[in-house]
This record gives structure tokens, sequence and C-alpha cells, in this order.
């Protein structure tokens, strides 16, 4: 049998470590929403799962980051993830009040008009726009970890129009968060510390190649960043 590279073995740890580094940095940076999610029931809790989730989008962030400078050679995942929390809080922050606000109107407005006559024709309008301020936090999260310094306008706009043209790349990473939750309801140790990085992983490149156009075009007043 032939014996395997050192390069491979290292490869094969430095991945797994980014894994699990990962699951737990984001477990760390978003403790509130993952304490409150195991601890409180959502159908009852969610207006104060309203008001931690926007606190989860740095950590998501942040994770998008690291995947990116893992993929660079950076191997200090701490370092990296600390790096990219830091440099995008201020916009990330500000993403994720913007979407998960936007989110919560529309959703009570389903459930204040779920039971009228209207209900047919507006209520998938409106669960139509709450999948799109999905998309669009997600696509904002990846623009926002490859340019920190890209104006939120800019990120809002470019990630709805993307998100809306390359819709096939978003329903794969919508389908993989959902199969994320639905682990995370049955199984939380192995969703928190397993599957979290490869489900994240999975949105980060899809979301990555979907904003190529505008990865190759720069958001800002400066150089192209590589995509």
């Amino acid at each position: 049998m032939k014996r395997v590279a050192h390069d491979t073995w290292a490869s094969i740890l430095g991945v797994l470590y980014l894994g699990l580094m990962v699951n737990l940095l984001v477990l760390v940076a978003a403790s509130p929403l993952v304490v409150l999610l195991i601890t409180t029931d959502p159908m009852h809790s969610w207006p104060l799962l309203a008001v931690v989730a926007p606190f989860a989008a740095p950590a998501l962030t942040a994770a998008f980051g690291t995947f990116r400078a893992h993929g660079e050679g950076e191997t200090q995942v701490v370092r990296a993830f600390l790096q990219v929390w830091r440099r995008t809080l201020r916009g990330s922050l500000l993403l994720g009040v913007i979407v998960v606000g936007f989110a919560v109107v529309l959703l009570v407005d389903v459930r204040a008009l779920s039971d009228t006559a209207a209900s047919v024709v507006i209520v998938p309008v409106l669960l139509l726009l709450v999948v799109l301020a999905a998309i669009t936090g997600l696509l904002g999260a990846v623009a926002l970890a490859e340019v920190p310094t890209a104006r939120l306008r800019d990120v809002l706009r470019s990630s709805l129009y993307l998100g809306v043209r390359r819709w096939y790349f978003q329903v794969l990473s919508l389908a993989v968060l959902g199969v994320q939750v639905g682990v995370f309801a049955t199984m939380p140790a192995v969703a928190i510390g397993i599957t979290a990085a490869p489900a994240l992983y999975v949105v980060w490149a899809n979301g990555r190649y979907c904003l190529r156009p505008v990865l190759d075009v720069p958001m800002r007043g400066e150089k192209p960043h590589p995509a």
C-alpha cells in the first residue's frame, strides 16, 4: 500500500481544524441566539429571538471571511476569524438589523392576513419577499467578507439583484440551511459541533460564485477584489 504523503495529511488535518474552530467561534460569537434557540420555544420567544438575531450576522460574516482566508493559505483560524469580525462588525450588524427587521414585519403581516379573504394573493407575495430578504442577507454577508469596506447600500443592491438573477444557487444555499435547521432541531450538539461549518461553507461558496460579477468590478473606489 502506498503511504499517504505528509502534505496530504496536513491538508486533511487543516480542513478538520478549520471546521471545528469555525464551529466553536460561530457558537461563541452567536451565543445569545443559540442559547435562546436551545432553551426556549421559538413560537413563543420569537420577539426576543428577533432582537438578538442581528448579532449573529457578524459571526456568519466572520466565518465566510475565515473560509476565504484559509483558501489563501492562512492557517491561523482564530486570528482570521477575529480580524474579519472586527473589520466587518459595523456593516454586518447593520445588515442583520435591516434584514431581520424587514423579515419580521413581513411575517407579522403574514400572520395578520392569514385569515382574511385576500390571504390567497397577499400571503404568497409576502413569503416570497421574506425569501428575498434571506437571500439578500446571506449574499450581503458574503460580500462584506470579501470586501469589508464596501458600502452597505451597494452590498444590498448587488446582493438583491444577483440573488434574483442567479436564484438557483440560492435555492441550494437555502436547502442546505434548511437541512441544518432540521439537524439543529433534532440534534443540536451535532449541528453546532459538526455540520455547521460544512453548511456555511456551501453557502459561502455559492454566494461567492454568485457575486463574481461585482467582486470582479469593485463596489468601492479601490482595486478589484479577486474572486
